[in-house]
This record gives structure tokens, sequence and C-alpha cells, in this order.
């Protein structure tokens, strides 16, 4: 007697017939299936856009000038431009730090630090990063050295005391130029 009749006889079912059709069938469906479940949720889901908090540079600059310190900054920024980040570091050797998103969604920072200008160019904007032809730009604060590197990044360094003042971009070479002219030590109100 075959194992089917005497599976129908017993009251048991029978073996279950396995084939390649079947299980590449099965897959198949269950591919489908997650599929379907993927695009449904992406039609209904709505993801936020990220917007940078923003951050109040000048509090942290008044808040240095009232402890004795001298920090450069822009006291205005210029349009399109929001601070992404603003930090300072204390120490025997201060460091204040500005990161700014740009206009043309790029990055470009302010870096203050007791330090040599071939340092902070080689660390902010790029071994390669070497003395532009251009003439110094000269402001109320000094006379700063352009640089630019083969990737297309642009800064200018100045010396204020002790300290080494970088601004950098690898956006606009005129913002930035706008930028380094704004910058100031002038006290700020309390």
């Amino acid at each position: 007697m075959d194992p089917v009749s005497q599976a129908s006889q017993s009251g048991r079912p029978g073996p279950y017939q396995r084939s390649t059709g079947g299980l590449i069938g099965a897959i198949l469906v269950l591919v489908v299936v997650v599929l379907a479940i993927v695009v449904f949720r992406g039609i209904f889901r709505t993801t936020p856009e990220y917007e940078s908090p923003d951050i109040d540079y000048l509090s942290l600059v008044t808040t240095l000038q009232e402890s004795g310190l001298e920090p450069v900054y822009p006291p205005a920024l210029p349009d399109g431009w929001t601070v992404k980040d603003a930090a300072f570091t204390p120490g025997d050797s201060p460091v204040f730090d500005l990161t700014f998103a740009t206009d043309d969604e790029r990055t470009a920072g302010l870096h203050q630090e007791d330090t040599s200008d071939r340092e902070l160019i080689t660390q902010y904007v790029g071994e390669d990063a070497t003395e532009d032809d251009r003439e110094p730009l000269t402001t109320a604060l000094g006379s700063w050295t352009p640089w630019t590197d083969t990737d297309g990044d642009h800064a200018y360094t100045t010396e204020i005391g002790d300290d080494t003042v970088l601004v950098y971009s690898s956006g606009d070479p005129d913002a930035l130029r706008d930028l380094v002219e704004s910058l100031t030590v002038a006290p700020l109100p309390s």
C-alpha cells in the first residue's frame, strides 16, 4: 500500500509534497508583500526638514570680552548665512571657533588660536594650501594673507596679539572677503 492511501485510511494527513518551484513562488510572494508595505509606508510618511537652531554667537563674544579676552567676530552675518556652531575652549592657549552655513549651502569658519598660520591652514584648509597671488587684504584689524588650495577652498590669516586668526570657506570667495572686511574686536554691550 502506498503512503498516501495509508495516510488517508489512518486519518492522518499525507506527507507534504515539496518542490523548488513552490519555494521560489513563496519567496516571490513574500518579496512582493514586503515591497508593498515599504511603498505604502513611504506614501503616507512625511519626513520633517531639519532646521539648525539659531545660535547666538554674540552672547558668547560678550562673555569672552567680559572675561578679558579679545575675540575676533563679525558684528553681522552676510545675507543667508547662519551660525552652525560657536565654541570656546579655555586653557593656557584658549581657542575661539565659529562655524557658518553659507547662503550657497557651503561651510565657512573663523578660528582664533595662539598657533602658527601654517598649522591652522593645514588643519582647516588643507595640506596643499598655498599663499594666493592676490594682494593681502588690509582691514582695521591688520593685513590678511590670502590662501587657496587645490580643492578651491579659500582662506585668510592674520596675527592679532599672540593669536592667529583664520577665516576660511569652501564657498564664494567674494562673500568670504566681505566677511573678513567686517570682522572686529569692538566691545559689545553687556
